[in-house]
């Protein structure tokens, strides 16, 4: 049975950690556990987490952080934390059902053919929300398939799609300490590094649901950093490729069982 870990980054999500996490468990996936890093959100987030933690001891863990350092950082403490627990598979996504749990037994499933699977908004079948405004929807379409696609060359269609399931090989074999994105950018950094280390990325169609509660943090000066980042992005991956992955970790030894010893 494979050990997954899901990571969920946290600032303010007091009201959505809780329902999001009953929705994940109901899915009823043997072998599934929750990871929650908390920026130390001031509306209590990382208390909600706790409390879960006590409810519920052995499916969710919590790793809180001294303040709020971006989104890039959260998942990269949170990757480190899960291959430091032995996670096989672990999975990202958001607290605010932009990112449905409906979609993980289907990721999981293809990921018997692949190394990284992504909930994409911008394949065949994909969906963003309907109460999008159509300047939204345009500005999103042409962030994921011109701006960023054209200067780093992915092939991948949803670029910046936060909502990916990882096979753990895969996490190690990217030198996690070289990513640098804080923000949204953090997402096409780890796409592009992906793909030029050589890895399979299959992408399946989700539907992306606007947050139901609470704010977006994505802002203007978010995502100006973003499309600034695409182009050192391309410059400092220039000459990476397939024979850079960092080589995976010798296997732990047997150990023996009480009756053993």
């Amino acid at each position: 049975m494979p050990k997954i870990m899901v990571v969920i980054p946290t600032y303010n999500e007091a009201e959505n950690l809780p329902v999001l996490a009953a929705e994940i468990w109901a899915l009823a996936i043997p072998g599934l556990s929750i990871l929650v890093v908390d920026d130390n959100s001031p509306d209590g987030t990382g208390r909600v987490a706790d409390e879960l933690v006590a409810q519920h001891p052995g499916r969710v863990q919590v790793l809180h952080r001294s303040r709020k350092e971006g989104l890039g950082r959260a998942y990269v403490a949170g990757f480190k934390y899960a291959l430091a627990q032995q996670a096989d598979i672990i999975i990202q996504m958001d607290c605010d059902f932009s990112h449905s749990p409906q979609h993980i037994p289907e990721m999981l499933a293809r990921l018997q053919q692949a190394d990284v699977v992504v909930g994409s908004r911008y394949v065949p079948g994909g969906q963003v929300d309907e109460r999008w405004e159509t300047g939204r929807y345009l500005l999103s379409w042409w962030a994921n398939a011109m701006y960023t696609r054209l200067i780093l060359h992915l092939n991948v269609k949803d670029t910046t799609a936060g909502f990916k399931c990882w096979r753990a090989d895969v996490l190690r074999g990217i030198n996690l300490n070289s990513i640098s994105s804080n923000g949204y950018s953090f997402q096409f950094e780890m796409a592009f590094v992906t793909e030029k280390l050589g890895y399979r990325v299959v992408e399946i169609p989700i539907y992306f649901e606007d947050r139901r509660i609470g704010r977006s943090k994505l802002t203007i000066p978010i995502k100006i950093e973003a499309a600034l980042r695409a182009w050192e992005i391309l410059w400092r991956y220039r000459k990476l490729n397939p024979s850079m992955r960092l080589p995976a970790p010798e296997p732990l030894p047997p150990q023996p069982n009480v009756e053993e010893a």
